[in-house]
């Protein structure tokens, strides 16, 4: 009977350390942010964000200088003219003030929308890149690197840019 104790109780001991050692996953990691700057695609998104950017920018700057001829004219006027007059005058540019706050607002997001446009696609290709790879070597998970403390896993960022050619 004691031997029989032992034997279920070494058996137990058997299947529970091979179930805790199949059940163990391959980790790895990578820096997803470095991936996608390596990227060629990245680089061109980036240069037409920044032509856009640029666009917008002459554009405010023109607006700003319109302003401000606009205020020199009135300031040299405002002794001749009538105190509605001047009312008005100061209206307009209040008005202009605003609208170009406005368009400062609509240009910051649309950039910010034709960034997002640009970049989902590389980002959804590193992706791809990076699922291949990670299901390649048999990892069952991938982490984001940024924002390991420890990381003794794999690292798949080599893997991943041989794979894409990059």
């Amino acid at each position: 009977m004691k031997h029989l104790k032992t034997l279920l109780f070494a058996t137990v001991l058997f299947i529970g350390a091979t179930s805790f050692t199949a059940a163990q996953s391959k980790i790895a990691h990578i820096n997803t942010q470095e991936l996608v700057k390596a990227m060629p695609e990245y680089k061109a998104a980036q240069a037409e964000v920044e032509k856009l950017g640029k666009t917008y920018q002459a554009t405010i700057q023109e607006s700003i200088k319109e302003l401000e001829a606009k205020l020199k004219q009135y300031d040299a006027e405002a002794a001749n003219q009538t105190e509605e007059e001047n009312m008005k005058r100061m209206q307009e540019v209040e008005s202009m003030k605003q609208s170009l706050g406005q368009y400062q607002q609509q240009a910051q997001e649309g950039i910010q929308k034709k960034e997002f446009d640009l970049l989902k696609p590389i980002t959804d290709k590193a992706k791809a890149a990076i699922e291949k790879v990670a299901a390649a070597q048999g990892f069952d998970y991938v982490l984001e690197a940024g924002g390991l403390i420890v990381a003794k896993g794999k690292d798949l960022l080599a893997d991943v840019k041989a794979e894409m050619g990059i």
